[in-house]
């Protein structure tokens, strides 16, 4: 292979890992669909992102960041749309950090700058776009900034400071006030290592990033630190807590170590669908779903069973891997149903896409950093974004229902009391 290929391969994995393969082929669709214009228009976001970040290390250069301002007198000032030129052409709806002093707004030079037509030139576009296939992120980011006349020296000091205080914050506040009704947990990869996470339901129907901890691979004796970790920090872990994994053996066999085999445990029925489809031919795959997805439909226990029931029937005739696959997790398939949870607040509680949201969030946030140094990184900077992700929750719908789901699951723990001290 000659050398000039292997650079332009290479190019474009980085480029490709630099803003995220979801976000490529969404853009490779649009240059489909539109030619010139839809690569147009991903340069052009490009440099929209760009912008934005010169103006906003511009603002902290000139103000100082939040907890050392450089004067008294300079006030950060919220920010609103404004519009620069990149090239000849001018880009609208682009956010404008704005500063206010003693005599008025201040206009930040890299704002007025780009309000100029060339003054985001092509060329600088073009450095920004060879930056980011080379997986340069710090040096694209500082080149451009000094463009603009913002000094490097900014730049990283502040990230770091700023990103490990969000850690501090977010591994030492206290769980005691929180009062769980269902908690998620799942597994994130960041820099090579596996960070399971949990994130908590509150019987207000609130959502809260609860811990994370830090292991080679999802297992066992990870879990089990989360959740020692979470109580040391004053989170009350009882019977009465509706648990939604995706079904990874070390996370379950912590919790039935933990809360017997009677605990309350939600298997994610999107991954339980995907794990059947896979042993079956392509010509049986929508049937299965669409057998799988109608008896989860029912809202009584009996009816979900009985078409269950039915499903694994018909597997058996086609694959036994399949059917075995659906019997392994049957009953906890059905947990919900069993509550008689309602239907608006089970679509929220019946797989862990509440917790992969979150997750979006952190792969989107993360998406620019290449190579973590130390495991210190990693930690701070899944901390920020995940405090950053829980200013956007919002209650989970069907939260109406929680209290008389409570009610359910109290009277189911205590008639499993009652059974066990009877035998």
């Amino acid at each position: 292979m000659k050398e000039t290929t292997k650079k332009r391969k290479k190019a474009i994995l980085g480029f490709k890992e630099a803003c995220g393969r979801e976000w490529m082929v969404e853009q490779l669709y649009r240059i489909y669909e539109s030619g010139k214009e839809g690569f147009d228009s991903m340069m052009l976001k490009l440099g929209r992102k760009m912008a934005e970040t010169i103006m906003y290390i511009d603002r902290e250069e000139t103000a100082g960041p939040d907890y050392m301002p450089l004067s008294t007198d300079i006030r950060k000032w919220a920010s609103q749309s404004g519009s620069v030129y990149i090239g000849d052409q001018k880009i609208k709806k682009v956010h404008h950090p704005r500063l206010r002093g003693p005599e008025g707004e201040i206009v930040l030079q890299s704002y007025q700058k780009m309000k100029e037509p060339g003054g985001f030139s092509d060329e600088l576009l073009a450095k920004v776009l060879r930056g980011i296939s080379c997986r340069k992120y710090k040096e694209t980011v500082t080149e451009a900034a000094e463009a603009f006349g913002v000094s490097a020296s900014t730049i990283s000091t502040h990230i770091i400071k700023a990103t490990a205080k969000k850690l501090q914050e977010f591994k030492e506040r206290s769980l005691s006030s929180f009062e769980p009704f269902a908690v998620f947990i799942d597994t994130v990869h960041r820099g090579g290592d596996a960070f399971i996470v949990g994130l908590g339901v509150d019987v207000k129907g609130k959502k809260m990033p609860l811990g994370f901890w830090q292991g080679a691979t999802e297992n066992h004796e990870i879990c089990e630190e989360l959740l020692s970790d979470m109580e040391r920090r004053g989170l009350k872990l009882t019977k009465r807590i509706i648990w939604i994994t995706d079904g990874g053996k070390g996370v379950i066999k912590t919790l039935k170590d933990r809360f017997g085999k009677k605990l309350l445990h939600q298997r994610c029925t999107i991954h339980k669908d995907r794990n059947i489809q896979r042993h079956l031919a392509k010509r049986y795959r929508k049937e299965a779903h669409r057998r799988f997805k109608t008896a989860l439909e029912q809202n009584s226990y009996k009816d979900a069973r009985l078409m269950l029931l039915d499903m694994e029937k018909w597997l058996r005739g086609i694959n036994e891997s399949a059917a075995d696959s659906l019997q392994e997790a049957f009953e906890e398939i059905l947990t919900l149903h069993r509550l008689k949870i309602p239907g608006i607040l089970r679509k929220t509680l019946h797989s862990t896409n509440p917790i992969e949201s979150m997750f979006s969030t952190v792969r989107d946030a993360e998406g620019n950093i290449k190579r973590y140094r130390k495991g210190g990184m990693t930690q701070r900077w899944l901390a920020a974004v995940l405090l950053y992700a829980e200013k956007g929750f919002k209650r989970i719908k069907g939260y109406a229902s929680i209290p008389a789901v409570i009610r359910s699951i109290e009277a189911e723990v205590e008639n499993n009391e009652t059974v066990r001290k009877a035998a």
